[in-house]
C-alpha cells in the first residue's frame, strides 16, 4: 500500500475509507500519522486520557493483512477513532476522569465500541471528559487530568462533557469519536470545536457498557468532521441491543442514502425564540444563524416560522430536576462513601440531587411529557427543524461564569428531554476565528432527514475547508 500526499490526520473518514479499500492507503500509515499527531499537539489540547499506541499499531498491522487478503469489512475498516472515557473497554482502563476510577479496568466492552471494533475500526485511546461524564458545566481544574482545550484557541473551553472527543476530531488526533449526550454533551463540544455532533433518537443506539448519568436522557452519538462521516459511524453503532432495555427494536435505514438529495421542497421549521426571547444569542451566533437560513432558502427549502409555547427556561428547569435526581440515584453510594475524592462540579451536582424529593422528580416527569408533546407537535409539522445550538461562542477558561453559561444557555437539552434526533454543525467563524454553530433536529427515528439537511448545508458552504492547528503545529 502507498500513502496519499494529503495530511493523513486531516482526511475524512469517508476519504480514508475509500483509499484503504482501493489499497492506496495503509492502515498502518494512517494510525502512525495519528499517533504522531497526538504526540505533537495533544500536550497542548489534552484530548486523551489514555493513548493505546501499541494496541493500535498491532491492530493496524492485522487490518492491513486482512485487507490485502481481500477481507474488507466496510467503510470503517482501518479507521482510527477515540472513545470518551466513560465507555467501558474490556482490559483497558476506563477512568471517567475521576479519582474514584483511576484503577478501573472493565471486563466488558460498551456495545457501541464493540460494533465499531467489529467493523474494523481501530481504537487509538480513551478521550477526556467531565468527571463521570457529567457535572454542573463548571471547570474547576481539580480533576486528576488536565481539562481538554479548544484546538482553535487553547485558552478556551471545548464544551462538555465530551470534551476530548470534540478537541480530538477538530485537531486531527482522532478521525472520529463517540461521546455521550445527556443535555448536549455531544453537540456542545461539536459546537465549541466546530465539528459535527449527532445525538440520535432516544433508543436508536445502545448505551450498554457506557457509565450511566441519567437513564431517561442519556444518548450515545458520533462526533466527526463531516456529516457523511457521522452517517457512516451511526450506520454501524445503531440497532437493537437487548443489553440496553431502552434500545428500540426498529429497522436501521441507510443513513447515507439521502445525503446528496438536497433540501429543495423540504419544509424546514425555524425556531428563533431560543436565541431571541429566551436567551440573547451572541451577535456572531445570531448573524450566522440568519445566514444559514438564507442558504437553506436559496437551496429551495420552504422556511416555516415556528412558535413554541414553552421556552428554554422550561426545558432546562425540567431537565435539571430529572438529570440531578436520576444521576444521584445512580451514584449515591459513591457520593456517600467517597465524596471527598470527587471534583467540585460532580460533588455539587450530587448534593443538589440528594436534596430532591420523589414528588419533585414525579412532577418533573409529568411536565416533561407535556413539553415533549408540544415540541413534537412543532417538529411533526415539518421535515426538520433548524434552531440555535450553543447561543455563545466557546469562552475563555478564565471566565468561569461564561463557561457555565455556554452549557446553561444552550438550546441542546430540549431534545434530550423529548428524545428527538438533533445535530450540531459548524456554520461559520467569529471575527476571532472561533467556530459558530447551528442545530438541526428532526422527527423521531428520522436521523436520515436530519443528516440530509445538514449535508446540503455543508456542501453549499466552505466551512469544512478550514482546520485548526495546521500541519506545522
Amino acid at each position: 500500500m502507498t500513502s496519499t500526499a494529503t495530511a493523513l490526520h486531516f482526511l475524512t473518514v469517508a476519504e480514508a475509507g475509500r483509499l484503504i479499500r482501493a489499497r492506496r492507503l495503509s492502515p498502518v500509515e494512517l494510525v502512525d500519522a495519528h499517533l504522531d499527531r497526538i504526540a505533537r499537539v495533544d500536550p497542548r489540547i489534552h484530548s486523551y486520557i489514555t493513548v493505546l499506541a501499541d494496541r493500535a499499531r498491532a491492530a493496524a498491522r492485522d487490518t492491513e493483512a486482512a485487507i490485502m487478503r481481500g477481507d474488507w469489512r466496510g467503510p470503517l475498516h482501518g479507521i482510527p477513532y477515540g472513545l470518551k472515557d466513560n465507555f467501558y473497554t474490556r482490559g483497558i482502563r476506563t477512568t471517567a476522569a475521576s479519582r474514584l476510577m483511576l484503577d478501573h479496568v472493565p471486563d466488558v466492552d460498551a456495545t457501541a465500541h464493540a460494533r465499531l471494533r467489529d467493523a474494523g475500526a481501530i481504537l487509538l485511546g480513551k478521550l477526556n471528559t467531565y468527571e463521570y461524564g457529567t457535572g454542573t458545566g463548571a471547570v474547576h481544574f481539580d480533576l486528576p487530568f488536565e481539562p481538554a482545550r479548544n484546538p482553535w484557541d487553547t485558552t478556551r473551553f471545548t464544551g462538555g462533557s465530551s470534551t476530548g472527543p470534540g478537541a480530538a476530531v477538530a485537531a486531527g488526533t482522532a478521525m472520529a469519536a463517540l461521546g455521550s449526550d445527556t443535555g448536549g454533551s455531544v453537540r456542545l463540544p461539536a459546537a465549541g470545536c466546530g465539528v459535527v455532533g449527532l445525538k440520535p433518537t432516544y433508543g436508536r443506539v445502545s448505551r450498554a457498557g457506557v457509565q450511566p448519568n441519567c437513564w431517561t436522557q442519556d444518548h450515545i452519538g458520533p462526533l466527526a468532521w463531516t456529516v457523511e462521516d457521522a452517517a457512516i459511524l451511526l450506520q454501524v453503532i445503531a440497532g437493537h441491543d437487548a443489553a440496553d432495555p431502552a434500545c428500540a427494536d426498529r429497522p436501521v435505514p441507510d443513513f447515507s442514502a439521502g445525503l446528496g438529495q438536497g433540501v429543495a421542497g423540504l419544509r424546514l421549521g425555524v425556531i428563533r425564540r431560543f436565541h431571541t426571547r429566551d436567551v440573547a444569542g451572541e451577535p456572531a451566533i445570531v448573524a450566522g444563524f440568519e445566514a444559514a437560513i438564507d442558504v437553506f432558502r436559496r437551496l429551495g427549502a420552504t422556511i416555516v416560522e415556528l412558535e413554541l409555547d414553552a421556552g428554554l427556561n422550561d426545558f432546562r428547569a425540567c431537565s435539571r430536576v430529572v438529570n440531578a435526581a436520576e444521576s444521584y440515584s445512580i451514584h449515591e453510594r459513591d457520593f456517600v462513601e467517597r465524596h471527598a475524592e470527587m471534583g467540585r462540579a460532580l460533588r455539587d451536582k450530587m448534593m443538589g440531587g440528594a436534596l430532591l424529593r420523589a414528588a419533585d422528580y414525579l412532577r418533573a416527569m409529568r411536565w416533561r411529557r407535556e413539553l415533549a408533546a408540544s415540541l413534537d407537535d412543532a417538529i411533526s409539522a415539518c421535515d426538520a427543524v433548524v434552531c440555535c445550538g450553543a447561543t455563545r461562542i466557546a469562552p475563555r477558561f478564565e471566565d468561569g461564569e461564561a463557561v457555565v453559561a455556554f452549557t446553561g444557555q444552550s438550546a441542546m437539552a430540549a431534545f434530550n428531554l423529548s428524545g428527538h434526533p438533533a445535530l450540531s454543525l459548524c456554520n461559520g467563524f467569529s471575527p476571532e476565528g472561533l467556530p459558530l454553530n447551528l442545530q438541526i433536529a428532526g422527527r423521531f427515528w428520522d436521523e436520515a432527514t436530519v443528516l440530509r439537511v445538514a449535508a446540503a448545508y455543508e456542501r453549499a458552504t466552505p466551512w469544512r475547508d478550514r482546520r485548526p492547528m495546521g500541519d506545522d503545529s
